[in-house]
């Protein structure tokens, strides 16, 4: 306990242990970053499949308009892909 006192008093040490624990922070901020974003990229990837395999080949516009694209809208659009008759229909372009 006393040690533990001697460490929690000394600056250095607690700077130090703030800085590690930011740092972990930051580590697994990232890291849910980077798995949101492969999901996205998984998800972009599928929506182009089914596009393609229905309607043919793509116009550039279309990775465009799925690159900048959101969860929700790769959703929707994936949810609508088999009620519309065309590209136009389905990203109202």
């Amino acid at each position: 306990m006393s040690r533990t006192r001697e460490l929690s008093a000394d600056e250095e040490t607690r700077r130090l242990a703030f800085v590690r624990e930011r740092a972990l922070r930051d580590e697994v901020s990232l890291l849910n970053d980077a798995k949101r974003e492969g999901e996205m990229t998984g998800e972009r990837r599928v929506l182009q499949r089914l596009l393609s395999r229905r309607f043919g080949e793509l116009p550039g516009w279309i990775g465009e308009m799925l690159e900048a694209a959101d969860t929700k809208r790769l959703e929707a659009w994936t949810d609508e892909i088999l009620t519309v008759d065309t590209l136009d229909e389905l990203f109202k372009h």
